[in-house]
């Protein structure tokens, strides 16, 4: 903490904060009020707010920094989940060598996609990723079978070996004993925050995440990354070969990835084919452009976004809506929910993309411009309301 500047250690203070107090936050309506639909502290929603967080930091590090565009980045995801579940059913439950070797597997993964993919720049590297990333979903889906299961998915089973599993040992996915799963239930009035330990485990490896990204985006490999960004070209004519950063970069972003993947089979020890899809890859690049491309805090915000919008709209149904809108006369209810059922339960995507269209619009530089704007102008009313007193003062009165 010591080598970072005063808003680099305010900001990861800040998000240090906010993961830890998640549970509060999230959860600001009581349990049964018509509001406590947008409630978002529960266990899995949070586990995903942090898990995705990572995800969208290590594919900040390649877009944001370098501006390599992959929409591949699903690949080491999915790779990251099979090997943390191959973890599971051959050795034990522990999540600790699970997600070391989803981030090796991934990380080598990523070397050789990225050897080949960074041959070209632009579309045609966003092309290519695409392109492995689809080849890696068909061999996961049909043709690896005996590795990936199929379109079953991978699963521990029962007659799996686990070698290092002893008689006293835990048959769910732990931290040395510590059962993710495990959750503890506050109640304080109508409220109920519940504080599991899955999620800390998330958060921990979320703040270990953007402590990385922090250094990384203010070393001199960042400003390298930076000046491929800004023209590969004229860096090139330098004499300086970018190549070996781009890959480098490209690397480390892979085994955040592969870090994710290998959270979100820790949490829930299972591992399909449809995390590697071509719309997982889309929703990535999503996050951080609706966050903010090439800032620190945007990637987080974007994917905590995502997800909770995504959340929220598909669980509110017409009973909801109903109960939202029962004191209005039985005509004007049935048109309110009729309209509104388009945009909510099964039809959030029109109303996630709605949302996606006004950020883009009116925030071309995602929701950080969005809190950059408000906090200017707060700075600029306390500035404007301190010269106007200083004005006052020099001001003699008649």
């Amino acid at each position: 903490m010591k080598h970072l500047s005063k808003t680099d250690k305010s900001t990861f203070i800040l998000v240090a904060i906010l993961a830890l107090l998640a549970p509060f936050i999230l959860n600001p309506f009581p349990e049964g009020s018509a509001m406590a639909q947008f409630n978002a502290g529960y266990p899995d929603l949070m586990q995903r707010f942090a898990i995705f967080g990572i995800l969208a930091i290590g594919f900040n590090i390649l877009f944001g920094l370098t501006g390599y565009l992959s929409f591949g980045h699903a690949a080491f995801l999915g790779v990251g989940s099979y090997s943390a579940v191959w973890m599971f059913k051959l050795l034990s439950m522990n999540i600790v060598p699970a997600i070391i070797l989803s981030v090796i597997v991934a990380g080598v993964f990523s070397l050789l996609i990225g050897f080949i993919c960074l041959r070209r720049s632009g579309i045609y590297f966003s092309i290519l990723t695409l392109m492995f990333a689809q080849m890696s979903y068909s061999l996961a889906y049909s043709v690896l079978t005996p590795l990936t299961n199929g379109e079953t998915g991978l699963q521990v089973y029962n007659d799996d070996p686990q070698y290092l599993m002893g008689p006293n040992s835990s048959e769910v996915t732990n931290l040395f004993g510590l059962e993710m799963r495990s959750t503890f239930t506050l109640d304080v009035g109508p409220w109920a925050f519940q504080f599991n330990l899955g999620y800390y485990v998330c958060a921990l490896f979320l703040l270990l995440a953007f402590y990385i990204a922090i250094r990384i985006f203010r070393s001199p490999f960042g400003l390298m990354l930076r000046a491929i960004k800004t023209n590969q070209t004229r860096l090139n004519y330098t004499g300086l070969n970018s190549r070996p950063y781009t890959l480098a970069a490209f690397v480390i972003s892979g085994m955040y990835a592969g870090l994710a993947g290998g959270l979100m089979a820790s949490m829930d020890p299972l591992a399909g084919a449809e995390r590697m899809y071509w719309t997982a890859s889309g929703e990535i690049v999503l996050m951080t452009i609706l966050g903010g491309v090439g800032t620190l805090l945007g990637p987080v915000l974007g994917a905590g976004f995502i997800k909770y919008f995504e959340n929220i709209f598909s669980k509110i149904n017409d009973t909801v809506l109903h109960t939202w809108f029962s004191i209005l006369p039985d005509g004007l209810e049935n048109a309110i929910v009729w309209v509104l059922h388009f945009f909510v339960g099964k039809g959030w995507h029109l109303t996630l993309g709605l949302l996606f269209m006004m950020i883009v619009i009116f925030l071309p530089g995602g929701l950080m411009e969005g809190g950059q704007k408000i906090m200017n102008k707060i700075r600029g009313k306390k500035k404007n309301d301190k010269d106007g007193g200083a004005k006052a003062a020099a001001t003699p009165a008649e």
